[in-house]
């Protein structure tokens, strides 16, 4: 109501932006509850609880997380310490954001566009539910055999020393930012004080998937395989929940992926048509590898293609054209279809394909800007640096979350990770949580 609203304000917030980006992060929450869909419905019978309260769950600690240090670590504007993160502690609670200036007035100017009239908080809110996905989309790569509370207490540190850094990094004027000090500006020099080749990352193929990707994968290896790995068949136990998670995750990411431009204008709405058609275009490239390679075109694959288009365009949405985003698509849709195969071919149980998915794609989208950038691109401007700039963020978010994910691993071992061996083999929806999806009687 306009009474709670502080008179600074008055004039200066603008309220066709403020709604777009209240809707768009309902749209990106929306999204966690998407995937428990899309994870459960993957899932055995016996484990769909677990893997859908794993999604939930993040939704819950994530948020509390974020709203007491999290916004601060990533974009209080305070410290840069090493370019990793900023001071915890500067608007610890959040409370301050409700008494400030708009975005773009003060010192809570965190989105690229001055005097955009968005209030901090509304910023604050939508950047919390890019958190919360992240860490909900690693749960697949460990399905049916990780204790719950162990799981928790990975989200705990997960958030806090890899994600919160790693979004300052990328988004918040870090190491791998356009800023000055960054990596980009180090190795091509310097223009009107930012890096002369900024590295591109729209809306999260670093801080989201690549991140997400590779620590699912580190944690696949970590944990181990699930009884009867290689020899036992896992089909999906609920095929339409898969389907209904993909649709509402293709819902969702326009707020993921639009809404990432700050407001209503031309660069969200291509970022909105680039994510509907490289979307469309991965899944027809996941069901012709699927066609010829095994004769049919599956429902699941379907479902597949779409979040790898999704992951692959996340981070290009914005600087590429819809041709382009075309290609990318159907790039991403081929590589991830083979990419899912990785787990075999190197023995590790990425239970859902997060690697294969999630890296995969994330890996293709954040580097495929090194040639298809508008501008900059080596397609468009002939100029290589894009793509070195490109290649090198992506390793750096590789080695930072990868080397990280294996020390909280290691320093929750003596918790224990592994449900037991009866527990997994009767079901970790019963013994973790005491419930069975359904009563069949």
């Amino acid at each position: 109501m306009l009474a709670s609203v502080p008179d600074e304000l008055f004039g200066k917030v603008d309220t066709g932006t403020t709604a777009w980006m209240l809707m768009s992060a309902a749209l990106v929450l929306l999204m966690t509850p998407a995937l428990a869909f899309f994870y459960g419905g993957l899932s055995r019978q016996k484990s769909v609880l677990n893997m859908m309260m794993m999604s939930i769950s993040s939704l819950g600690v994530v948020s509390v997380i974020y709203v007491l240090w999290g916004y601060s670590m990533s974009f209080s504007g305070e410290g840069n310490y090493l370019g990793l993160f900023d001071n915890p502690f500067t608007y610890f609670g959040l409370d301050q954001l409700t008494e400030t200036k708009a975005v773009g007035d003060d010192t809570l100017a965190v989105l690229s566009a001055p005097g955009s009239g968005l209030p901090a908080i509304v910023f604050a809110g939508f950047q919390l539910t890019f958190a919360v996905i992240t860490v909900a989309l690693i749960s697949g790569a460990v399905a049916e055999r990780v204790k719950f509370g162990t799981w928790l207490a990975f989200t705990v540190l997960f958030t806090t020393v890899v994600y919160l850094p790693l979004a300052h990094m990328v988004w918040g004027g870090g190491l791998l930012s356009h800023d000055e000090n960054g990596l980009a500006a180090m190795m091509f020099g310097t223009t009107d004080g930012e890096a002369t080749v900024a590295p591109i990352d729209f809306a999260g193929g670093t801080v989201v998937h690549i991140n997400a990707g590779i620590a699912g994968g580190i944690l696949a290896i970590f944990v181990g395989k699930r009884l009867g790995f290689g020899k036992a068949a896992y089909r999906p136990h609920n095929i339409p929940f898969v389907m209904l998670g993909a649709a509402l995750l293709w819902f969702g990411w326009f707020g993921f992926n639009a809404g990432s431009a700050g407001t209503a204008n031309a660069t969200a709405g291509l970022a909105w048509v680039n994510t509907a058609v490289a979307t469309a275009a991965a899944m027809l490239g996941w069901l012709a590898v699927e066609k010829f390679r095994d004769g049919h075109a599956t429902t699941v694959g379907a479902a597949s293609g779409v979040v790898a288009g999704l992951v692959a365009i996340t981070p290009a949405c914005a600087n590429v054209s819809p041709v382009g985003a075309i290609a990318l698509g159907v790039v991403a849709g081929v590589a991830a279809a083979f990419g899912v195969g990785l787990k075999h071919r190197f023995g590790f149980d990425d239970s859902l394909d997060v690697v294969g998915v999630h890296l995969v794609a994330g890996l293709i989208g954040t580097v495929a800007l090194g040639f298809l950038a508008k501008d900059t691109g080596l397609f468009y401007g002939g100029d290589y640096r894009q793509l070195v700039v490109q290649a090198v963020i992506a390793l750096v978010a590789l080695l930072y979350t990868g080397v990280l994910t294996v020390i909280i691993a290691l320093i929750l071992k003596p918790f224990g990770w592994r449900i037991d061996k009866e527990s997994e083999a009767d079901g970790i929806d019963n013994s973790e949580h005491a419930e069975t999806a359904y009563d069949l009687v």
